[in-house]
């Protein structure tokens, strides 16, 4: 079994195509003209992104997936996806010369496909299970990123936040410049329509998941790390074993940025270029004047000593001003001039699910945030808080933080740390824990989340199921309110629901 990845022609073939990680590495190979399929049981707007880049996707995990191109090519007629290749649209039905046509310009060699896997595809899957028996060269997600990240000049993001934003602050920068980054990050971007690009420069901007310990496998020019906490107990014994992966990945990077407000990163990594909030930290970037207003952060910045002008972030919250400074950090290493870093970051909307305007009704305002440790609940309450009153000390605007927790081993190490995240909230709502695959143990509950909450804050309802929860939102929820959704589950789905209820749905085309 080779223990290498192909990017000559062999195909590929993704289990669980559809997941935010695996998508996006999938996009970059489709767009670089490689045969692509993979199967996902659900389809979405990123599966559908995928077919239209050429991927073909199956709805079913099935052994006799594994054999699409080497059944294909070998027909008389040929059943391909319809597919953008060179400009040229390329017919769902073709003749064999076209067909041969298609394969040419995607170097495709039939045969078994190379299989990338993730780690929440179980052992037990059908289509892994007939992969191994088939023969198939079998990748982990990590493996593929390690090779692409080879084949470019890297910047890996990683971090226990802020890794999605930061890396797409980043990969949003070099694009604005003009170098033409490749980009793959783990939430969707309006500048390049989803979670992945493909550019003609020599960079690539990835970020780094530390979650199942595959981090270590990555060796990037330049390495970031935000901060470092124990956020995985399902994968992790103790911050000690985080600490560990982290230390790996460090010290395989030519150049690490890492953030010394967080005491793990100064003390325990020693980074070559550091970057912090705090002006008298001796960082390499770090900021003064700072004003944190209802829109957006202003401040002056500080390298090494020396004033380099004028930052205006369209983010709110000290934790985005940080991810701000890493992205100039990373800018200013690969040669920009502070004036191109500014204007790309002063134009910069967010990653999707990372504090989302989604709609207005009824004088509510509606965001979604994939927070779901309680470090992340705490930064982004705060940054709701600065929305919703900033300079207004007699606002009756309200925080109603609606929290989805995700999964019962992080809920139930947390649980304390939980229930003192939710201060700057006015009204704190919890439903039942997103399992993300796991079992229930009996151990802890949702409920018990909104109890632990209570022994801190005077305004908590416990609601658990989703229909109840929207006609206790429009029950709950009045003007002036910001209905703030949390969690890296399912918990958004319902958010248009919950619009309608409250009146005619309007998008929001701008600030609030």
């Amino acid at each position: 079994m080779s223990k290498t990845v192909d990017f000559s022609g062999k195909p590929f073939h993704f289990i669980g195509i559809g997941g935010i990680g695996m998508s996006a590495l999938a996009y970059i190979l489709a767009q670089r003209q490689l045969p692509v399929s993979g199967s996902d049981l659900r389809a979405t707007h990123i599966t559908e992104r995928l077919s239209g880049a050429g991927a073909y996707i199956f709805s079913s995990q099935e052994g006799r997936n594994l054999e699409f191109f080497q059944e294909k090519f070998e027909e008389e007629k040929v059943a391909l996806p319809t597919a953008k290749v060179g400009g040229t649209k390329v017919s769902a039905t073709a003749s064999t010369s076209e067909s041969n046509s298609y394969a040419s310009k995607l170097k495709v060699e039939p045969g078994l496909p190379q299989v990338i896997c993730s780690t929440a595809i179980s052992p037990t899957n059908s289509e892994y299970l007939a992969a191994r028996s088939l023969g198939c060269p079998i990748f982990h997600r990590s493996d593929l990123l390690a090779a692409l990240i080879r084949d470019y000049y890297s910047i890996a993001v990683a971090g226990t936040h802020g890794k999605t934003t930061t890396s797409s602050l980043i990969g949003y920068v070099l694009l604005k410049a003009g170098l033409d980054p490749t980009v793959v990050v783990g939430g969707e971007v309006n500048a390049w329509a989803g979670n992945a690009r493909l550019g003609d420069g020599r960079y690539i901007v990835a970020e780094a998941d530390e979650s199942d310990g595959s981090l270590s496998k990555l060796a990037a020019n330049i390495g970031v790390i935000t901060n470092i906490e124990l956020d995985h107990p399902d994968h992790y014994q103790s911050l000690a074993e985080v600490i560990g992966i982290f230390e790996v990945f460090a010290a395989k990077c030519e150049t690490l940025v890492g953030c010394i407000d967080c005491e793990i990163v100064r003390e325990k990594l020693n980074p070559s270029i550091t970057y912090s909030l705090n002006p008298e930290s001796q960082a390499d970037y770090t900021v003064s004047k700072v004003n944190y207003g209802a829109l957006g952060t202003k401040a002056e910045v500080i390298e090494r000593g020396q004033v380099l002008g004028e930052l205006e972030l369209p983010l709110l919250g000290t934790h985005n001003l940080s991810n701000a400074l890493a992205a100039i950090a990373v800018g200013r290493k690969v040669g920009l001039e502070f004036a191109e870093i500014a204007a790309g970051i002063a134009t910069f909307e967010g990653a999707k699910r990372r504090f989302e305007l989604k709609g207005k009704a009824g004088g509510v305002t509606f965001v979604d945030d994939y927070a779901h440790h309680p470090s992340e609940i705490r930064a982004t309450l705060a940054a709701a808080r600065l929305r919703v009153n900033k300079n207004q000390p007699d606002s009756k605007k309200r925080v109603v933080a609606i929290f989805q927790p995700h999964r019962y081993s992080r809920t139930l190490t947390f649980l304390s740390e939980f229930g003192a995240a939710f201060n700057d909230a006015d009204v704190a709502i919890v439903t039942d824990i997103y399992s993300a695959g796991e079992p229930d143990l009996g151990e802890v509950s949702g409920q018990d989340v909104a109890v632990a909450i209570a022994a801190n804050h005077p305004q908590v309802y416990y609601q658990a199921s989703d229909s109840s929860l929207s006609s206790f939102l429009a029950s709950i929820l009045q003007p002036g309110d910001l209905a703030l959704f949390l969690g890296a589950g399912n918990l958004n789905q319902i958010i248009p629901e919950a619009i309608a209820a409250l009146g005619s749905q309007t998008t929001l085309k701008t600030e609030v």
